[in-house]
């Protein structure tokens, strides 16, 4: 090249190559690449198994640690347990208690049946140790080489799974179903094989979600039929019942029942009870493939739901690829520029495990088996019929993210909420599991989640059916509300004590909630979203009524002590208190639930002393007196951001003029408590509501408000981020230069116009533009008090206590705090 050519050459660089630096990287090709199902086996109780986005059937491991009757976390997998006992075809994905599903767990076992399996109660036979070394977890494929010598390959649809299996040479080729063996047992469980068809079928009548607990849990309310048809032909079968094996049998009947007398003994599958068959295979030196399908109506609906999904002929690898290829359209709904290759793992596995649960929950014709147990037919707009609802977790935000990558999907899901109330005699059970509601944990989260969805673009349900379920179920006092049944963990009332909520205004500790202070704040917080979803339908009586419900929380603060706390139903506070203690509260303290007033954080603050005592109130709550963060396992008094009651706390900075503050302890929530590996979520995922809660942070979004649309705002962790809304528009992130230590917001532009408002109002939702100017350290971006986001006040509405009680009242209780 002449020199002359070299010269404009390098102007033009010089000129251009600033400009291509300052430039954000390229999106994500595939978010899918980063996915780590392995987050949260430690500690999250997630499991890696094989799943299509929402799906019905989850196809991964049963861990065990010796004890065929407990499973080793309640996902079935904990990934410091090497040793498996089967493959089942159903899970919960982040829960507590001793587990739920585990249906029909798949076992290659390489070697021959000699004794029944239900007797093996130290899981020494039938089972096989293995290395992390030997596994596989991605999007909608999982793969094991089991020390025995077999390797289990699974992946699913949505109504279906395919599994590969391959065998050692020279050894039996056996595969084992243990019908009756889900994760916390069954009432009743029937195998069938075929081995003209190559076809093996049953089903398994289960439930008992926390029954260990309560007997009202202890009881069975779904039912899942599963067809399984092999390519290899069956050499010969076998089935057990108890501690009895047939060799030659094509069928067997029975369950594990449950161990009967209290807590902590009830509740479990009976040791040694329970059925379950084999087949061997011929293999001929070739893997074994099966084909599997589910329905939880009936056996006619999983062979269907089999055709439809996973005809004959369809290969494993075209299975895998379809799976793999679901979760890539479903993440690329969210594209990212820059980050680290441990930031956009755990950023897109945390949106991969949002979007687990619920989970589709009708077959092909769109049949399924209600509340009511009885089967019925998806209609008009709906398209699914969704279940598994963990509502007092997923209102806070996981189906408000998930609504905003997919509104129909919402849709659904709202509609589904209301279908069960209207299945259950009109009762929004809290946490429903198959056809079954369980009632565990503690508020009202089934219309706040609707009217979340509402708010986020869910709008194709009965809008209007839903809205008059739920006001009716909110004013009227069912026997269920004046029942202590289930006491502490699952009381059977949608709203215990609601008698008494009604009439003194707050629940007290003496009625029948888990936690009557920790029940008001719950109740208030469903009262705002049901206030917000009439005002949207035009109901203003209903929206009036509701919004001064909402301002019940004052009478459970306490302006001695400057807490939200327990008190009786004669008005006086129950003593002692102790902020740090759990008394009138679930999961959590009174220091922790303090924070939970999301709707009127203004109102809160000003009960506080105003902004200043807040910040100092909130700087003591995230840390300790030498200044060290306080972020989890730090005792009472401060937070536990790997749980539900504290995860909004740190967002109340925005309303008080601190902005700095919330940037500053989210990211450092984000950068210390997950990360990239099997311990990198920090507390149980609770169907992933602690998941979305780090995806939106790191997004630097947060939906605060039951039942609306606003979102509140902090430091992206990428430097570009896209959300695409389909028909309600786009969504699009600008942070030139973030970086995990830039965590502060120095400047913002909304929609091309400069702002210092610390929230964005619902319109952005239907798309539109930020650009972040981020720092390194904090500056004073949003801390007008005019930049607060807003706070909506209940007008005031006197409490009603007993009369003897009344006039020892604090006067300041009668009235609303300004706002």
């Amino acid at each position: 090249m002449p020199l002359r050519g070299r010269r404009t050459l390098a102007l033009l660089l010089a000129i251009l190559l600033p400009q291509v630096a300052a430039a954000s990287p390229a999106p994500e090709a595939n978010p899918a690449e980063h996915v780590n199902p392995l987050i949260g086996t430690k500690g999250g109780e997630t499991w890696p198994g094989a799943v299509t986005p929402l799906g019905m059937l989850q196809w991964s491991p049963e861990n065990t640690r010796g004890n065929q009757n407990r499973t080793v976390r309640p996902g079935g997998y904990g990934y410091d347990h090497t040793k498996i006992r089967g493959f089942s075809l159903t899970h919960l994905s982040g829960t507590g208690c001793a587990g739920a599903f585990g249906d029909i767990p798949f076992f290659p076992h390489p070697g021959e049946v000699t004794s029944s399996p239900t007797a093996d109660l130290t899981d020494s036979i039938y089972a096989s140790t293995f290395s992390h070394a030997n596994e596989i977890a991605k999007p909608g494929y999982y793969s094991v080489g089991l020390d025995s010598g077999a390797r289990a390959e699974l992946t699913a649809t949505t109504r279906t799974g395919s599994g590969r299996f391959t065998y050692p040479q020279g050894k039996p080729a056996t595969m084992l179903f243990r019908t009756s063996s889900s994760e916390v047992g069954s009432s009743d469980a029937d195998l069938r094989i075929d081995p003209a068809r190559r076809t093996v079928s049953g089903s398994v009548t289960g439930g008992n979600f926390c029954g260990y607990i309560n007997e009202v849990g202890r009881r069975s309310y779904y039912t899942l039929h599963f067809t399984a048809e092999f390519d290899k032909p069956f050499t010969s079968t076998g089935t057990w019942q108890d501690d009895k094996i047939t060799p030659g049998s094509t069928t067997s009947r029975g369950g594990t029942g449950w161990t009967t007398g209290s807590f902590p003994n009830a509740g479990w599958p009976v040791p040694g009870k329970g059925s379950g068959g084999y087949v061997t295979f011929d293999t001929g030196g070739q893997p074994v493939n099966a084909r599997v399908g589910i329905s939880f109506v009936s056996a006619e609906g999983a062979r269907a739901n089999l055709r439809a999904e996973n005809p004959s002929g369809t290969s494993f690898d075209r299975v895998r690829a379809s799976a793999y290829n679901a979760w890539k359209r479903q993440l690329s709904k969210v594209k990212v520029s820059g980050g680290t290759r441990d930031q956009l793992a755990t950023f897109y596995t945390s949106i991969y495990h949002s979007l687990l649960h619920p989970n589709v929950f009708n077959d092909v014709d769109g049949s399924y088996v209600g509340m009511d147990q009885k089967v019925h037919r998806v209609g008009g707009p709906q398209r699914a019929q969704y279940a598994n609802f963990s509502g007092w977790d997923v209102y806070r935000g996981q189906l408000q993210l998930l609504t905003l990558l997919e509104p129909e999907v919402g849709s659904d899901i709202a509609q589904s909420l209301y279908n069960q109330a209207e299945q259950n005699n009109g009762i929004w059970d809290r946490w429903t599991h198959g056809a079954g509601g369980t009632h565990v944990m503690t508020g009202d989260p089934g219309p706040v989640s609707v009217a979340s969805i509402y708010a986020f673009g869910g709008t194709k349900f009965d809008t209007r059916g839903a809205l008059k379920s739920m006001t009716t179920s909110a004013r009227t006092v069912k026997p269920e509300d004046l029942s202590r049944d289930g006491w502490n963990v699952m009381v059977i009332g949608q709203r215990p004590s609601l008698d008494k909520y009604l009439n003194q205004h707050y629940v007290p500790a003496d009625g029948n909630a888990w936690g009557g202070a920790g029940e008001t704040l719950e109740d208030v917080a469903a009262d705002f979203g049901i206030a917000q979803f009439a005002r949207r339908l035009g109901d203003t009586r209903s929206h009036d009524e509701y919004l001064a419900r909402s301002g019940y929380w004052r009478n459970v603060f306490n302006p001695a002590t400057g807490y939200i706390q327990d008190r009786m139903s004669d008005g006086s506070w129950r003593a002692p208190f102790d902020p740090a203690g759990d008394e009138g509260f679930a999961e959590g303290s009174s220091a922790q639930y303090t924070w939970m007033i999301p709707f009127d954080v203004r109102g809160l603050a000003t009960a506080m002393g105003g902004p200043e005592a807040t910040i100092a109130k909130l700087d003591k709550f995230f840390r300790k007196p030498d200044g060290s963060w306080a972020l989890t396992k730090a005792g009472g008094l401060h937070s536990e951001m790997d749980n539900e009651p504290s995860i909004g706390a740190p967002w109340v900075y925005n309303h008080v003029g601190a902005p700095a503050k919330a940037q500053e302890t989210i990211r450092q929530v984000l950068n210390t408590l997950w990360r990239n590996a099997p311990d990198g979520i920090p507390g149980q995922d609770d169907l992933g509501a602690m998941s979305a809660w780090y995806a939106f942070s790191a997004m630097g979004l947060y939906p605060q408000y039951p039942g609306r649309g606003e979102l509140l705002v902090s430091a992206p962790l990428f430097p570009k981020i896209t959300i695409d809304r389909g028909s309600l528009g786009r969504i699009t992130i600008n942070a030139p230069g973030a970086a995990a230590d830039k965590a502060y917001v120095a400047g913002l532009s909304l929609n091309g116009r400069a702002t210092g408002k610390t929230w964005l109002p619902e319109s952005f939702l239907s798309g539109g533009r930020l650009d972040f100017t981020l720092s390194a350290r904090p500056s004073a971006w949003g801390s007008a008090p005019a930049d607060a986001p807003p706070s909506f006040r209940a007008p005031s509405t006197p409490p009603v206590f007993a009369p003897s009680a009344r006039s020892a009242l604090p006067s300041s209780l009668s009235t609303a705090f300004p706002s």
